[in-house]
């Protein structure tokens, strides 16, 4: 007995007709009976998929044509009000896409995010779609909700082909997104070379200032190297930073390039941008100091190589002594590295106690409000840290000449195993070479300590330089790091 129609429109609770899984599992014939019989071409699912739609996701040039032929709604709005046409440029069914296009699907249909046909072929990188869209009218300026242009969507998928195809048809590449990028950012931080290297000529520079952010920032946040050193041989400033309300975005208020390879622990990217000129000293955020959280020796060598400044003082807490031995206090080896590139240790034993009571914040390592300036003698002398003060101080005094300790440090200090050769070390002169050392260092200053294109210059011999530099004490030098404490 023939079933009738009523059943052949019943749904499954998926909300799929028989028509619709007929298309879903691919069997001409059976579509080719249904629709024969009156069957609704255009019955969505819940999930407001047509079978159309489902046709081109499965890729059957015969089904789609057999649907349309039974009148099948070409420019039906689907799931995000996309339609078959959508899909088709998506999946780059070229064969198909024309097929939709000789039936009259609107080229230039937007779903609900304002994407079009060729929106969607670009951000998959389908240029053969893409011709074929714009050929028929699909317009290459059009740009989504969020202002994303079709450039950009091309930028972000990296085919340098679907690159060129846009510019020879006219797309702008000073087109912003709402949130200011532009189509080189975006190939920038996604590192695709070769498109980054078609939109460099193209870009006006008025627009990427305009952005208050540089592809010299995006190329260092996606780590991409060779588009770095492609940005900086284009004349792209290496010190570009940006913008305040950019910089709003990030909660540590960032500015530079460089920051970002040092937080992605890049170093190739960081040595690049140094060896331009990168200034390291430029952020809140002192970019010495988010290598010293990480406890990457040789980002932080490679920093201070390039006048990281070793004595920066931190925005949050401020320190009493420079902050950046707060990260060194049980790496011998880090602390050395700091201590060789000018690190002000007298500030270490500067205390305004001297020989009297030390004042008492309440209880240790609470205060009623936010320290200000704190010690050295308070910080190293808690109870989780003055087991280590001993080996502090004695590496402290290769750098200085004769100091005194405040009753604080001396009581815990007496305490150590290498309290006898401390106090021998401060209790005696100290030797004529130690001294003329310390000399030489002040006359030359901090900011020429930690510059090594000046010292290379010195009229010395090199061992003197050596000397002057603490290179017997260059534990990351010399690979040393079994040292620590």
């Amino acid at each position: 007995m023939a079933s009738s129609y009523d059943t052949w429109d019943q749904e499954t609770l998926k909300g799929e007709t028989p028509l619709f899984l007929a298309v879903d599992n691919c069997r001409l014939d059976n579509v080719t009976f249904l629709l024969s019989n009156g069957c609704d071409p255009d019955a969505k699912n819940d999930m407001e998929d047509s079978p159309l739609v489902i046709a081109i996701r499965h890729g059957s040039y015969d089904i789609a044509s057999l649907l349309l032929r039974h009148n099948a709604s070409i420019n039906l709005p689907c799931a995000d009000n996309r339609t078959a046409l959508h899909e088709a440029a998506k999946l780059g069914r070229k064969d198909i896409t024309r097929l939709l296009l000789q039936s009259g699907a609107e080229p230039d249909w937007a779903s609900n995010f304002g994407l079009t046909p060729l929106a969607l072929a670009a951000q998959h990188g389908h240029t053969d779609v893409m011709e074929l869209l714009i050929q028929k009218g699909a317009s290459v300026m059009a740009q989504a909700s969020d202002s994303a242009s079709i450039l950009f969507e091309a930028a972000a998928a990296g085919n340098p082909d679907a690159v060129s195809l846009l510019l020879e048809y006219g797309a702008d590449a000073n087109v912003p997104k709402h949130s200011g990028h532009l189509p080189i950012h975006r190939a920038a931080y996604r590192g695709h070379l070769l498109a980054l290297r078609l939109l460099i000529p193209v870009t006006d520079m008025t627009t990427i200032k305009r952005s208050g952010i540089s592809p010299v920032h995006s190329a260092a946040a996606g780590g991409h190297t060779e588009c770095l050193e492609l940005l900086l041989r284009s004349g792209f400033d290496v010190n570009f930073m940006l913008a305040q309300r950019v910089r709003k975005g990030y909660d540590d208020e960032r500015k530079s390039a460089l920051y970002f390879t040092v937080s992605n622990s890049d170093i190739s990217s960081a040595m690049l941008l140094l060896d331009a000129g990168a200034l390291p000293n430029q952020d809140p955020v002192n970019c010495l100091q988010v290598a010293l959280r990480m406890a990457n020796y040789e980002l932080v060598n490679l920093l201070l190589r390039h006048g990281a400044n070793v004595n920066y003082v931190c925005r949050v807490n401020p320190l009493h002594f420079p902050s950046a031995l707060q990260y060194a206090l049980k790496d011998e080896v880090m602390l050395r590295m700091l201590l060789n590139y000018g690190y002000d240790v007298l500030k270490c034993f500067d205390c305004p106690y001297g020989n009297k009571v030390h004042y008492i914040y309440g209880y240790e390592g609470w205060t009623p409000a936010v320290i200000k300036d704190t010690l050295f003698c308070e910080v190293i002398t808690l109870t989780w840290l003055r087991h280590l003060s001993g080996n502090v101080v004695r590496v402290m005094l290769d750098y200085v000449d004769h100091v005194e300790f405040c009753c604080k440090l001396k009581d815990t200090l007496m305490k150590q195993e290498l309290w006898p050769e401390i106090h021998y070390i401060t209790t005696n002169p100290r030797s004529l070479k130690h001294l003329c050392r310390l000399k030489i260092r002040k006359c030359m200053g901090r900011l020429h300590l930690r510059c090594p294109v000046f010292m290379s210059f010195l009229p010395l011999p090199n061992p003197l330089k050596d000397f002057i530099s603490y290179k017997e004490y260059d534990l990351f030098g010399q690979g040393n790091f079994s040292r620590n404490w």
